[in-house]
């Protein structure tokens, strides 16, 4: 626990019959042994009240008087201070206790592992001293308390180190805070990388109806996507997320413990719990600090990972994405296709007799004139839709959520501006060049990757034979095709 924390005055709840009758002399005592700085004393007749007056104090004293003080001292109300962070000490000081004088035992194990200190009511004039030596064993039980928390907290953060995904780390950095706070409540908020694709939300501790508006609502705000991953962890007494939650029914969340997450480059995040009344202390802030720097560091790693994975589907000369990236990629897009009733489509573009190119210019040259093309091509489409150079001069265009007849357009459209660009050829000035170009859409032309790519490789190669520099649809395959390059 932090120095400061344990500076602070601990408080001493006098709870029970006869309380009040008594704390002015357990004050008066405090004075007298030049302790009174140390302790703010206060009286009441039932637990609900002290407990709630005491919401948020990190440690405290409790005093249970009379004959109930057995039932005082054990009741459930305490349970908030026997979590990690927080720590509590009992005196009982009732008649049922018997005196030292006859050899009883003054302390004795009690709930939570700290000792209670046990007085008769004779006695009471021992109650400042007792108190004083309880104070001292509660505050070494604190920074006990505090240095197990800090430890469970970091090896319970040891499986964010072995994930590279994500949209899972969020979820995970989630469920931690909530585990290691006590929270019921939260939610996480982030922008998936390494390419971002629209905002991401999980959310616990909400009936499914709700946390699906939750969603709704957060990824229409914002100014929340606006602040991820920025800030420090601090709690936040009012903030844009009030105004979602109260979108939803949540008119009084309270103040919102906040954890900004960050990988290294694009990765950014957000993470709130819900305080529900409680108060959030030290201990909560250096909990979710914890949290935050080895899930940030998950983060900066899961990066690193996906954009090294990423390197592996770029080609080394244009650029672009390679044969094995555009494969995989069209499985994910069909079954996507399929999944929610939409069309994809397909172009296959071959350079014509670029051969020649080659023959005439040399291959560094022709090099070039493919990084060239890969500009004009990767301009011509949607950061949505996918290009990848299938090998040698083809290259394969995805286009998402685009029926034939639009795709034949772009296809069209793609094919002027390659015959009117002038690409460079070094000393020799410029050449042009023309492409044809193959188009097929799933699942007319082909429910799975294989026959849907053959189909419009097929069609690109009709165009070939039709005299080239010309679009094709699958929709006219047919008869036997037989062209040079």
């Amino acid at each position: 626990m932090p120095t400061q924390a344990l500076r602070l005055p601990t408080p001493v709840l006098l709870v029970g019959n006869g309380a009040a009758a008594i704390v002015s002399s357990l004050c008066a005592g405090l004075l007298d042994a030049g302790e009174a700085a140390r302790f703010s004393c206060a009286d009441f007749e039932g637990v609900d009240a002290a407990a709630e007056t005491s919401l948020g104090a990190a440690r405290l004293i409790l005093v249970g008087v009379g004959p109930e003080a057995e039932a005082i001292l054990t009741d459930p109300v305490w349970e908030p201070w026997q979590r990690p962070g927080s720590a509590i000490a009992r005196i009982a000081l009732s008649d049922a206790v018997a005196s030292v004088d006859t050899g009883a035992q003054l302390l004795e194990e009690g709930p939570g592992g700290l000792a209670t200190f046990r007085l008769p009511t004779a006695q009471v004039d021992a109650l400042p001293m007792a108190t004083i030596v309880v104070a001292q064993l509660l505050e070494a039980e604190c920074a006990r308390a505090t240095l197990r928390s800090q430890l469970e907290t970091e090896r319970a953060c040891e499986p964010l180190g072995a994930c590279l995904d994500p949209g899972k780390l969020y979820s995970m950095a989630l469920e931690l805070l909530l585990e290691r706070t006590g929270c019921r409540r939260g939610i996480a908020f982030f922008s998936p990388s390494p390419a971002p694709q629209g905002a991401g939300v999980a959310a616990r501790g909400f009936d499914e109806q709700t946390r699906d508006r939750l969603s709704r609502y957060l990824i229409e705000e914002k100014s929340l996507e606006s602040t991820m991953g920025r800030g420090e962890v601090g709690v936040v007494p009012w903030g844009p997320l009030h105004h979602v939650l109260g979108r939803v029914g949540l008119e009084s969340p309270g103040a919102l413990l906040s954890v900004p997450l960050r990988g290294e480059d694009q990765e950014a995040g957000h993470v709130w719990l819900l305080s529900e009344g409680r108060r959030f202390d030290e201990a909560d802030l250096a909990t979710a600090r914890t949290i935050a720097r080895r899930a940030s560091a998950a983060l900066a790693t899961a990066e690193r990972y996906h954009h090294a994975k990423e390197r592996a589907f770029i080609d080394d000369v244009t650029g672009v994405y390679n044969a094995r990236y555009l494969l995989a990629t069209a499985d994910n897009e069909i079954q996507r296709a399929a999944r929610y009733g939409n069309v994809l489509s397909v172009l296959f573009l071959d350079l014509d007799r670029f051969k020649l190119v080659n023959d005439r210019y040399g291959h560094l040259i022709g090099s070039e004139t493919l990084r060239a093309l890969s500009v004009l091509l990767a301009e011509c489409v949607r950061q949505v839709d996918t290009l990848a150079r299938y090998g040698g001069d083809e290259f394969t265009i995805l286009l998402v959520d685009t029926p034939h007849d639009v795709a034949l357009r772009i296809a069209e459209r793609i094919r002027s501006r390659v015959e009117a660009h002038l690409f460079e050829a070094g000393r020799e000035g410029a050449l042009q060049l023309t492409i044809s170009v193959g188009v097929a859409t799933c699942p007319d032309h082909g429910k799975i990757r294989e026959p849907l790519l053959d189909a419009a490789d097929k069609a690109m190669y009709r165009a070939k034979s039709q005299g080239r520099n010309r679009v094709a649809s699958a929709n006219a395959l047919g008869g036997r095709l037989s062209i040079d390059d």
